[in-house]
């Protein structure tokens, strides 16, 4: 059975075989892997690395995920049956296709702005927080201080009144001690004028008052 590998590129190529009538009621194994040794010790399904099972229906298969500049062996059998020689191929896979390296290099690129992004977002959350702390701190400071001096005004006006009230206390002392030099003991003298035809009872002054008080009895009333 001639099998042929064509499309080979860095990274795949396309293994093309005719049709067996022995698998029509089966299916075709497509066994590949890389020949290092330039060739093949034994041809043995278990010295392949990869077997892929493709439907009888189909006649080719692309083999995909080869390293580029690696020499491979590729085989197709039928029913998983060890290979014969002329059921194998040898070919050499190309350099990195410009697409796909391109397409690394964006891959690679875009892993990158990604983490880039997200580490800039918590940087910016961290930001974000930390100012809003600062801001909340300062405010409450602000309205510890605002608190703090009406607290101080308060205190100033009840210093004010008591000094004030202090002040008029002292004064009424003052203008009483005057009163008192002027009239020590507060006595208050009474004269006394004896009229004979309106009291006979003696009149006597009480030590408290000094007072005309009766010592007997109420005045008379003249007739």
């Amino acid at each position: 059975m001639g099998i042929t590998v064509q499309n080979i590129t860095g990274n795949t190529a396309m293994v093309i075989w005719p049709k067996m009538a022995s698998c029509a009621d089966s299916f075709y194994s497509v066994m590949y892997h890389p020949n290092r040794n330039s060739m093949l010790s034994s041809y043995s399904r278990k010295s392949f690395q990869k077997e892929e099972r493709v439907p009888t229906s189909r006649s080719s298969f692309i083999v995909e995920n080869l390293t580029p500049l690696t020499t491979y062996i590729v085989c197709v059998t039928c029913q998983s049956a060890n290979p014969s020689s002329d059921q194998c191929r040898v070919f050499n896979t190309l350099e990195r296709d410009p697409a796909s390296a391109s397409n690394t290099k964006k891959e690679l690129a875009l892993g990158i702005w990604l983490v880039s992004s997200v580490l800039l977002l918590v940087i910016a959350a961290i930001l974000l927080y930390g100012c809003l702390h600062l801001l909340c701190r300062r405010r409450r400071e602000s309205l510890q201080g605002r608190n703090g001096t009406s607290e101080q005004d308060h205190g100033k006006a009840w210093t004010k009144s008591v000094a004030y009230a202090s002040a008029e206390l002292g004064g009424q002392s003052r203008l009483m001690q005057d009163t008192e030099e002027k009239h020590p003991g507060g006595i208050q003298l009474a004269t006394i004028i004896e009229n004979p035809s309106v009291c006979k009872d003696p009149v006597t002054l009480t030590s408290k008052s000094r007072e005309q008080v009766p010592t007997t009895g109420q005045c008379s009333a003249i007739n």
